[in-house]
Formats: structure tokens, sequence, C-alpha cells
């Protein structure tokens, strides 16, 4: 049994009524580079190499991406509530545990938690936007969360480093401890409670059910080659400009904001453009290639853009383009299989986090980044616009049998 669709029509969107999981996504979004910036702190301070402090990313990240789409199947088995309050508290005691750590073992533990919620209530709040939001406003719904997560993600680095000047390493997560607890009553308030959904399946085959739906299957193959392009020449964004352009670590920051604004851009401009394009009768996800073509135009002019403006005009395009796939994906996870919208959308994020590990490391072989960034970054961008594609006409036809079968059921 799903949440009822938005009260205030199916043609508007309630956005004060997302205000809880808007929130709880912008914390997710912020946790995600919190550490970047506090690195050298935490080292010093627990006596460790800045290497083994990195570890916590890995711990946050190797369990999100391992555990999320387990985690969805739980919530689409037992409901969006019990996931995403669950997810949403145990975050809370894991920022806890990581401002009383004194050590790396335990810190890395609260990290390993930290990912533990995020997968749990993640992949249960794409899905209760998609199930609640209107046909007509799903994708603005949807375009609207990833915007709260990509501007968390942009403040995690300042936001992270001010209260480490300000109050030491430990108050920035206490501030997120305290963050989450202040949306929890807007959570409970927010999310209404749903009875559990009887199994069609066996959990183990349930979780890898996405990878059985033809659509499904070619948009999580389409993403992560997408990611390994996008996430993957992202690792070496910093270089490529330092090494084109000597900049500034304080520059760089800077591109860090360009990187956020195109992020949200997209989200907003994917959501909306798609919702009209469907409207019109298109159905289905039909930019998802334009966002491929685009974000590969936009990686080409970072790496061999004549002058720093061009390159980064090229980097504003390419999060643009970043941001409106994803938006669009999601939509796609959320109304191809409702009865596994948070699963399909757990492996979203696996399948991203694989092709980013996998677009670095073959980055990486490349003696100039300039041309590595240009054959891996542009090159596997154009092959996911090619086989997104597929994935448009594949969603058109479910679209389009979804459509029919509403029809024959009003007649």
């Amino acid at each position: 049994m799903t949440a009822p669709p938005d009260p205030a029509g199916p043609e508007t969107l309630d956005r004060l009524r997302y205000a809880g999981v808007f929130a709880l996504l912008f914390l997710f979004g912020t946790e995600t580079f919190l550490v970047s910036p506090l690195l050298p702190s935490i080292a010093d301070d627990i006596d460790v190499s800045e290497a083994a402090a990195a570890s916590t990313v890995t711990a946050y990240v190797l369990v999100y991406a391992v555990c999320a789409p387990f985690l969805g199947l739980l919530s689409d088995r037992f409901g969006r509530r019990r996931t995403l309050i669950a997810g949403a508290v145990l975050f809370l005691v894991s920022n806890v545990i990581a401002a009383l750590s004194t050590g790396l073992t335990l810190l890395v533990v609260s990290r390993a938690v930290a990912g533990l919620a995020a997968a749990a209530a993640g992949p249960a709040i794409w899905a209760h936007i998609a199930e609640t939001a209107g046909d007509a406003v799903r994708g603005r719904a949807l375009g609207l969360g990833m915007a709260f997560f990509s501007c968390g993600q942009v403040v995690g680095v300042p936001l992270g480093a001010l209260l480490a000047d300000a109050a030491g390493w430990r108050s920035a997560f206490l501030a997120m401890a305290v963050a989450t607890g202040a949306a929890l009553p807007l959570l409970l308030r927010q999310i209404p409670a749903s009875r559990p959904a009887p199994a069609r399946t066996g959990a183990a085959r349930a979780v890898l059910a996405a990878w059985g739906d033809p659509a499904l299957r070619r948009a999580l193959v389409v993403n992560t080659v997408f990611h390994a392009a996008n996430l993957g020449a992202y690792t070496f964004l910093g270089a490529l400009l330092d090494h084109r352009f000597d900049l500034s670590v304080t520059a760089l920051g800077l591109v860090g904001i360009l990187v956020g604004a195109g992020s949200v851009a997209g989200s907003l401009l994917g959501g909306r453009l798609g919702d009209r394009a469907r409207a019109a009768g298109t159905g289905g996800v039909p930019l998802l290639p334009l966002w491929g073509v685009l974000m590969a135009g936009g990686i080409a002019l970072t790496a061999y853009g004549p002058t720093l403006v061009p390159a980064l005009v090229g980097v504003v395009l390419w999060f643009v383009a970043s941001g409106g796939f994803v938006t669009d994906q999601q939509t796609l996870a959320g109304t191809v299989d409702p009865e596994l919208r948070a699963t399909s959308s757990a492996w979203l994020t696996s399948t991203m986090y694989a092709g980013t590990g996998v677009g670095a490391w073959a980055l990486g072989l490349f003696a100039d980044v300039a041309a590595g960034t240009l054959v891996i970054g542009t090159g596997l961008a154009l092959l996911a616009a090619v086989g997104a594609l597929a994935v448009t006409a594949g969603s058109r036809r479910v679209a389009t049998g979804a459509g029919e079968d509403r029809t024959a059921h009003k007649r």
C-alpha cells in the first residue's frame, strides 16, 4: 500500500509537504564531502596519516553502495515511514558517535553506520516522492529533491572548514546530528504510515528484480557508463584545471561552487522539462540522450577550451547535464515498477559508485590528464547517450502500456 498522492492536486506541487525529506537529502549531500576539509585536523588530533583518515570516506561510500539495494527492498516491503525514520535516527546516532570518537577505528565505524543510515533512508525518500507527487509534477518534485542534495554537496566542504576552524572538527559532526534531530519531527508528521506490501518473490530475487526488467536493466547499464564519464572524470577535475591554468586552492574551491550551481540548475531544469515533455505525450524520459550529449560537450570544453572562461563554461554545462540525467533516472526508477521503487532507486546509486570507480581507474591510466579526460569522459558520455536512446524507447513503451491499461480500466 503506497502513500496517497499530493493533496494539492495532480497539476501542482506542494513543496512544503516534502520539507522533511528535502532537509534530509540536504544533510546527506553535506555528509558526502564533509570530511574532505577536516582530514588534516582529524589526522593531527587522532595521530594518524591523512590517507588513513580518508578511509572514513571509503567506509561511508562502500557501505552505502553495497547495502542500498537490500535496504531499498526493506522500504518496498515494510513501508517508507519505518525505513526512513529508522535511517534518520541511525544517521543522527552515527554523527554523535563521530563527534565523540577518539580514535580511527571508532570514527571509521561511525562513518560506516552513517553510510548504512543513508542507504536505508535515501532510496525510501526517492520512492516516497515518486509515489506521492502527481504524474504531472513528479519530475519537478524529484528534481527539487536532487537540487537540495546537490546544494548539500556544495555546502559540505566550506561548512566543514568553517566549523572546524571555529570549534574543532568534532563540531561539524555534532552540527549534522543536531540538524538531523531538527528534521525528525517534520519526517514523523509528513511521512504517512503504510501497510507492508505482500511479497511477490523471495528477498534475493526481489533485490535483483530491477536487473530482470528490460527497461530498468538498460537504465542501470547506461547509469554505470554515464557516471564512469561524469564522476570518474570529476575525480581529476581539480588536477586538470590546475595543470591547464595553475589555479590556486582557493580558486579550485570556487570551481566547486560552479559544479554545485550546475547540478542544482540541471536538477530543476531536468524535472521541469521532463514533466513538460511527458505532458505533451512523449512518455518516459525523452531527454535522457540529450544529457549525455551535453555532458560530452561540457567535458570536452573543460579539457580543451582555449582559455579559462570557456573551460569553466564547460564545467557548468557538464554538471547541468549531470543534474538533469540523475533527475530523469530517478523519475524512471519511480515509475517503471511501482512495487520496487526504492530497490530500483538504490541500484541507481550502487551503479553510480561502481561507474565512478571504473571511470577514475581508466582515466588514471593516462599520463596526460587532459587527454584522459577527453577520451574517457567524452567518449563514455557519448556512449551513454547512445545507450540512453534505447532506455528512452523502452520507457516510452512502458508509459504507453500503462496509459492504455488506465484507459481500459476506466472503460
